[in-house]
């Protein structure tokens, strides 16, 4: 964009010049100047000053529209007195089926973009007490089970969604109390009761998600299915994806019924519901979600965070992954839970780039690096680093690798907005420590946090800018 902007800023410079006088041609080259460093100054996220200015316009409009407030139920302004879901998942539709194994799973459309989600929960063994070479046996399957997403018919994303919240203590209590001999002696049963109640303050519970994102369309071009013809492919497609996943180390894997969905997206938007929606599975008597009622009654996005019913949350974005050889262990103090976070997600977001334009991005990749290598006499140690890694990327795709494109999303998520700071300056640390340069989404924190829940949205496909663009800018 910075060289576009160059030549035609001096073409049109010396055209003016030629027909009209140069005075108007010196206004018209500053004019083009200042445009040209609006888009050429960026700031250590890689952000312009062109780019910045747009977001904070386009928050300007949003607060002007008051299309950053959301009020839902009986009298709010969603149709039909629903709670549903806000911004991009308001279209949202959720049905349920049931694989080749009999298991109910959730299948989430998105008509907008054609996209279906379907969500595999996960048990991580963890690396505690695991050999390193399980460890290592276990990131060479993950890294098999990306590369082979690029050949998998359909798939548009993946991400990976790690959650620590407070643990409620009821799985604790309903496990010990239906254990309790009566008989056993009383000093017994007044030290298991202490147990329950004591236990769980300080505790934290973990879970992670997997949600894959398949296209109506198998093929670019192809015909689009409906959601009957989807419901039936991938009901026999789940199986093996499960069962692939389970290699990577994410444990017992099994898709999630169309209610625990709705379990999981109330609670992230209403945390205060986690207690009463744990003791009522307790009890044996789930509660019936539906899912136009599982969105916030409401919520008001700011510049830089978001309020919502029970919680106030901040969303940060990647800018910067790591640099250098990355251990396994890298994001274990940012996924671990801090007792200055209620909750944190951590999600980590895939697009698997087709197998055919992957040979041509690592191609440019090698010749770009080759000409800032051979561009200077001297060539610094990150161009020399470029170089060798753009080499050894193309030649691993043309071994059969396959490339995919990654991000991450992080939210951490307070009860009371007086520990927001608390909670921000936790995160700032934590990103130190995983060698991660983050910021926080400024403008588009109700999209951002909607992102970072594990419903399979495709955000560049939202975009009024396209991301060809964007990155440009």
């Amino acid at each position: 964009m910075g060289t576009a902007v160059l030549f035609v800023g001096a073409g049109f410079s010396v055209i003016i010049t030629m027909t009209s006088n140069i005075l108007n041609g010196i206004v018209t080259a500053a004019v083009f100047g200042v445009f040209l460093l609006a888009v050429a100054v960026k700031d250590k996220h890689g952000q312009s000053v062109l780019l910045r200015g747009a977001t904070r316009l386009g928050w300007m409009s949003t607060k002007a529209k008051g299309t950053h407030i959301y009020r839902s139920g009986p009298l709010g302004r969603a149709e039909w007195g629903t709670a549903q879901l806000p911004g991009l998942a308001a279209a949202s539709r959720l049905t349920e089926w049931r694989d080749s194994y009999n298991r109910p799973f959730a299948l989430l459309q998105i008509p907008y973009t054609s996209d279906y989600t379907v969500v595999i929960a996960t048990e991580p063994d963890g690396a505690a007490l695991v050999d390193r070479e399980q460890v290592d046996a276990w990131v060479a399957e993950w890294g098999m089970w990306l590369a082979g997403l690029g050949d998998e018919p359909g798939i548009t994303a993946v991400s990976v969604t790690i959650e620590t919240a407070p643990d409620t203590g009821t799985r604790l209590r309903r496990e010990v109390t239906s254990r309790i001999d009566p008989d056993a002696p009383e000093f017994a049963k007044n030290l298991l009761h202490e147990i329950i109640a004591q236990y769980p303050a300080g505790s934290a519970t973990i879970k992670a998600y997997v949600a894959i994102t398949f296209n109506a369309a198998a093929r670019p071009g192809g015909k689009k299915r409906t959601p009957d013809e989807m419901g039936r492919e991938l009901a026999a497609r789940l199986p093996g994806l499960t069962q692939s996943l389970s290699a990577t180390g994410a444990g017992a894997t099994r898709p999630l019924s169309a209610q625990e969905l709705c379990e999981v997206i109330r609670v992230a938007y209403d945390p205060a519901a986690a207690r009463l929606i744990d003791e009522a599975n307790a009890a044996g008597e789930p509660p019936e979600l539906y899912w136009p009622e599982v969105g916030p009654t409401a919520h008001q996005g700011n510049w830089d965070s978001y309020r919502h019913d029970s919680a106030v949350s901040v969303t940060w974005m990647m800018s910067g992954a790591p640099r250098g050889n990355i251990p396994s262990n890298v994001l274990a103090r940012l996924l671990a839970p801090h007792p200055d976070i209620a909750r944190k997600r951590i999600t980590l977001l895939y697009r698997p780039i087709d197998a055919a334009k992957a040979a041509a991005i690592v191609e440019a990749d090698v010749r770009a690096a080759s000409f800032n290598l051979s561009a200077s006499d001297k060539p610094t140690a990150r161009n020399m680093t470029a170089t060798r890694a753009a080499f050894a990327t193309a030649q691993e795709e043309a071994s059969g690798a396959g490339l995919v494109n990654f991000g991450m999303l992080v939210t951490a998520t307070v009860i009371d907005a007086d520990h927001e700071a608390d909670a921000t300056a936790a995160i700032d640390n934590l990103s130190a420590t995983a060698r991660l340069r983050l910021r926080i989404v400024h403008g588009s924190q109700d999209s951002a946090f909607a992102a970072a829940l594990p419903l399979g949205l495709v955000l560049p496909k939202h975009l009024r800018v396209p991301a060809e663009v964007r990155e440009q800018l």
